[in-house]
């Protein structure tokens, strides 16, 4: 144990952000890996670990054994030994609306090995490949236009077709910009053999284009196809379709619309059985479970009966869908389903159809993910709580018998859940981690806002009597997401130096409904800014951070808001923007195409509303900013180019206050090389020393420029 963190019987006294800690920079670039996307295959359990170590890289890794289900052996329980299965270089990665998503599958057919497709980053064609082969790819060459700033063709969330009386295929997502019509998306069939390598026309289209589809499901019959498509303007939580068509020899030849519009957000069609289907939508204002029989119209699932819980209807069982392929309801069979859903924090359930009733899951993690199942009862899902970081969970899903304790029948608990690969394997000694407190304010308006509070903590260090901590506002970006509630290593690197930090869900948000989603509608940098200064001033009344040390951060959509924050108000005395917004014009005129009609809905129309893009971009009010700025930006980052950076810098530079502005070579949206994720968080914190007053202990001095 490091003399930093060794406990002792008097805490050191010291000024707020000069606590001594061990959590280093380092630890935050190269310490631990992002596990994500787990899958029950062949025995063993698969996931993709990102490699800080490795600039990022995506790769497709396993257990080294077959992981049992806990009960059925002795061994499984707890961390595994792991293999890394997708070679270096290639990368598993897709660039589908530049987020990307699902971008592998294994498919267990016997074989000594499962047959593993893949996504390459760097050419964004499929490969395929087994176990000690190198891969080969089976999609043609995409070349490089503008309007894909990169390959043309790319591929995403890709789904092992099983068609009665056919050879098995997987079906992709494609993003086609070679088209005489422009960008157009649509499902497609990719020849397994490796003949489309060369030739694309080889390459069956199975639905009509859109410009965006996702979530293709095939019925188990594979008569009919259920997918969600969405045009522009819309975002996919604004309004989306969902489609129903009638294949035939393996294309839709007709189909329907079954639910949604441009108002309604509908998600993630699952089959019950050849006729049944079950999904998502937030008709009723949240995010709730739906079914139909084909020909017949909708229903709800969820009862608020003598036998259901009424305020279950008021939850979100799904998000926002940046990336493809994610999910949050996991059928267990026709009439089960495994669901996440929740407010604040992510719950897991099993919700009974029939019955429209959902029986919560013990479990500690508040952020839940990529929930399998197998038919032995093992469950899987990734999951961060506010004691454990983020990892990739197991256990044995078990059905009771008779009462479950709680005066209902059938009762479900899961058994032997252990982590089986946390992305980190050098957690902090506990005296280190905040403990993540979700909060709610109620403005000056009456409006309430959510936010998640991280007070500083460290067992060997103490404050001077009578001095407040300065605090960080984080702005999560999007702006349509949501601050999680669970251990961060980022967070704790600012409390445990004495450093607090508030998590801000402003209006707009997720996981509090479709009214406080909207109420970002048109009002992009004002509700936002709005709702961080409420909790602000919150917090100083409440006697809980030091009014004239108050910081703001956020990266890309929340740079905006942090921008914003800066020039609009004068609650703040410093702020870090990453990758942020500062000019909504150049952003308008300037982005990819997932994103390109996004500001119609957060700020107007554009150009018919371009009075109110120029009003609201904060580099148009830099004259009313007065305090000091830091700008990180990657140099190749496509949705927010750093000219945006740049014109805020020059705007600085002419008033003459301090900044600093980090170019980081070779990073996006989002830096992955662990020594530009070390030099970004370095430099903030010696940025936030030299504004508050405080030296932080062993931190490179940034240089500020006017």
């Amino acid at each position: 144990m490091s003399d930093a963190i060794r406990p002792t019987t008097t805490p050191a006294t010291l000024p707020f952000g000069e606590w001594p800690s061990s959590i280093t920079a380092e630890q935050l670039a190269v310490g631990g890996n992002r596990v994500s996307a787990p899958s029950l295959v062949g025995g063993h359990l698969w996931w993709t670990e990102g490699l800080a170590a490795e600039d990022g890289r995506q790769a497709i890794v396993r257990s080294a054994r077959p992981v049992r289900r806990p009960g059925v052996t002795s061994h499984g329980l707890g961390p595994v030994e792991t293999v890394t299965v997708l070679p270096a270089p290639y990368n598993a990665r897709s660039r589908v609306h530049e987020y990307g998503g699902a971008s592998w599958l294994a498919i267990d057919d016997g074989r000594d090995s499962p047959l593993i497709l893949f996504v390459n980053f760097a050419d964004q064609r499929i490969h395929r490949f087994r176990e000690g082969e190198a891969p080969t790819p089976l999609s043609p060459i995409g070349e490089t236009v503008a309007s894909a700033a990169g390959p043309s063709l790319r591929w995403a969330q890709p789904v092992h077709v099983q068609r009665p009386g056919h050879d098995d295929e997987v079906w992709w997502i494609c993003e086609d910009h070679t088209g005489a019509e422009g960008i157009e998306r649509y499902v497609a069939a990719v020849p397994l053999d490796g003949s489309a390598a060369d030739d694309a026309t080889l390459i069956r289209r199975v639905t009509p284009s859109s410009r965006f589809v996702a979530h293709p499901r095939l019925s188990p019959d594979g008569a009919h196809l259920a997918w969600i498509s969405w045009e522009h303007p819309q975002m996919p939580w604004d309004g989306t379709e969902l489609r129903v068509g009638r294949v035939e020899a393996g294309v839709v030849v007709d189909h329907a619309v079954l639910d949604g519009d441009t108002g309604t957000s509908v998600l993630q069609p699952e089959w019950r059985d050849a006729s049944r289907l079950i999904w998502l939508s937030d008709r009723t204002g949240w995010w709730n479970p739906w079914t139909a029989t084909l020909g017949k119209d909708p229903r709800p699932v969820l009862t608020s009966g003598p036998a259901g819980d009424p305020e279950v209807a008021e939850q979100e069982f799904a998000g926002p869908l940046w990336q493809l392929g994610q999910t949050w309801l996991t059928l267990l069979d026709a009439d089960t389903a495994l669901v996440v859903h929740g407010t604040a924090v992510d719950r897991l359930g099993v919700l009974d159809i029939p019955a429209g009733v959902v029986r919560e899951l013990d479990l500690p993690h508040t952020m839940i993910t990529g929930v399998r199942h197998r038919a032995d009862g093992l469950l899987a899902f990734a999951g961060v709580s506010p004691e454990e970081f983020s990892g990739v969970h197991a256990g044995a899903l078990v059905r009771g018998v008779g009462d479950d304790g709680a005066g209902r029948a059938d009762g479900w608990r899961i058994e032997g859940l252990h982590t089986v690969r946390s992305s980190r394997e050098d957690a902090p000694d506990p005296g280190l981690l905040p403990v993540p407190e979700p909060i709610t304010v109620t403005a000056a308006a009456g409006q309430q806002v959510h936010a998640v509070l991280y007070r500083p903590r460290n067992a060997g260090a103490q404050a001077p009597e009578g001095e407040l901590p300065p605090y960080i506002a984080q702005v999560h970006g999007g702006p349509t997401g949501q601050a999680a509630v669970g251990l961060s290593l980022g967070i704790a690197y600012y409390t445990s130096r004495g450093i607090g930090v508030v998590d801000i869900n402003y209006g707009g948000s997720t996981g509090f409904g479709r009214t406080y989603r909207d109420r970002l509608k048109g009002q992009w940098g004002v509700v936002d800014v709005e709702d961080t200064v409420e909790v602000m001033r919150h917090l100083v009344r409440a006697g809980i951070a030091d009014g004239e040390r108050l910081g703001i951060e956020g990266g890309s959509a929340g740079g905006w808001t942090t921008l914003a924050c800066l020039t609009r108000t004068e609650e703040f005395s410093a702020g870090v923007s990453s990758f942020g917004v500062a000019d909504a014009v150049a952003l308008a005129q300037d982005t990819h195409d997932f994103e390109s009609r996004y500001l119609d809905g957060l700020i107007g129309r554009y150009p018919e509303e371009a009075s109110v893009y120029v009003e609201r971009a904060p580099l148009n009010h830099v004259d009313s900013l007065s305090c000091p700025v830091l700008l990180l930006q990657g140099d190749e980052d496509p949705i927010v180019p750093p000219n945006q950076a740049e014109m805020f810098r020059d705007a600085l530079a002419a008033k003459g206050i301090p900044h600093a502005y980090l170019l980081f070579e070779g990073e996006q949206h989002g830096f992955r090389k662990a020594e530009n994720i070390i030099a970004a968080q370095e430099a903030s914190l010696s940025f936030y020393g030299q504004v508050f007053g405080f030296e932080p202990v062993g931190i490179p001095r940034l240089e500020l420029t006017r």
